[in-house]
């Protein structure tokens, strides 16, 4: 992998060009960005709602835009005189499954017994894994040994409404942000200013048809709030929810015969989060160890009990675990404004964004009304 995208793969996803009124649908050929957009595909879920995306990407007719290197070097300034990266779903709901990952697991639950207070999590991170952590390794959430570990978690005094989704029947699957709130490479990501525990979340997001097939994946970074949810999880929309706090791309890889839905269950996903202050964090989710399978989260979230007429893309959940202290001895990670997340999988390409609070961050004007206005004016719909 050379830059930011897979040298092979069939890509498709969104740009903002100078003297563009509307976001254009692209693709990679090459080493060359090129806008496909069109009246039979104006804007990427029209894509992903097609039997065949990424055989249609791979013959329609396009017009080079710019070169990779240009489109890298564009997001990163977001100068709006250069084309740059937005995030490669439009229309889709963006939803996300949370406590995928038995080590993301112990962390929401030492998140909750902390109450917010990052002091206390080493004691915490302790006591619980000495409890549970051999158990909760082994048992596929729902079973009958699920059903074992948690009667005997309750009579120890340690249940939690973490471990009811992370092990228990049903997953916890929420609303990460609205449909074209999120933003792409090279954007700022944003912390709420009342946090003062954060930390990135580095996961895959799949794209997801109205149908229920799941047409592709990207990457993603579900930022989280450590100190808010911990206060209470009726909070988790504070924590998850806020302006720039959703990081998608940098576009979507559509499946076909080169790359499938099983690659994404076998993928590691690389973090390393660099510091203005010279800090330097590493680590690294491996999707087979997910607790979940990516298919029954998809049907968990879309089907007969819940539909989505312009599709989804959903965040799977992170095996990440911020313990690695940055200034004070056991209080673990948390973000400083400037620091620079990168998230890469050679299957998928690169991802990074810096952090700011969402309040610095650029504000989300461009909703749905506007785009439509701009296709319609431009004869595409």
């Amino acid at each position: 992998m050379s830059g930011i995208i897979p040298s092979t793969g069939t890509f498709v996803g969104r740009v903002r060009a100078p003297n563009a009124a509307h976001p254009l649908v692209v693709t990679v050929r090459g080493d060359e960005i090129v806008d496909i957009t069109s009246a039979a595909a104006p804007t990427v879920r029209d894509i992903c709602e097609m039997g065949d995306p990424a055989a249609f990407v791979r013959a329609a007719d396009g017009r080079g835009v710019c070169t990779l290197a240009e489109i890298e070097a564009g997001s990163r300034s977001r100068d709006p005189a250069k084309p740059y990266l937005l995030a490669p779903p439009d229309l889709q709901a963006v939803k996300a499954a949370g406590v995928t990952f038995v080590q993301s697991l112990l962390e929401r639950v030492i998140e909750e017994q902390a109450r917010g207070n990052p002091a206390r999590a080493v004691q915490l991170r302790n006591d619980i894994t000495g409890l549970i952590g051999a158990d909760l390794s082994e048992i596929v959430p729902g079973s009958d040994g699920a059903k074992q570990v948690k009667a005997a978690l309750i009579e120890k005094g340690v249940w939690s409404q973490y471990l009811e989704v992370g092990i228990g029947p049903d997953p916890e699957v929420f609303t990460k942000a609205q449909p074209m709130s999120a933003v792409g490479f090279g954007a700022d990501v944003g912390l709420h200013p009342a946090s003062k525990w954060n930390n990135p979340e580095p996961e895959i997001v799949l794209a997801v048809a109205s149908s229920g097939k799941i047409v592709g994946a990207m990457l993603g970074n579900d930022v989280n709030l450590r100190d808010i949810e911990g206060r209470s999880a009726l909070l988790l929309g504070k924590a998850k929810d806020n302006n720039a706090s959703a990081s998608l791309g940098p576009l979507i890889r559509l499946f076909d015969d080169r790359f499938s839905l099983d690659d994404v269950r076998t993928a590691e996903v690389g973090l390393i989060v660099e510091g203005e202050d010279g800090f330097v964090m590493e680590g690294a989710s491996s999707m087979g160890e997910i607790s979940r399978d990516p298919a029954d989260l998809v049907a968990a979230t879309l089907g007969p009990h819940h539909q989505y007429p312009d599709g989804l893309v959903l965040y799977l959940g992170t095996m990440f675990a911020p313990v690695k202290d940055r200034d004070i001895a056991g209080e673990g990670f948390t973000h400083k404004i400037g620091d620079l997340v990168g998230i890469r999988t050679p299957l998928l390409g690169r991802l990074e964004n810096r952090v700011r609070l969402a309040t610095e961050c650029d504000p989300w004007t461009y909703g749905t009304r506007q785009l439509m206005g701009d296709l319609a004016r431009a004869g595409l719909i």
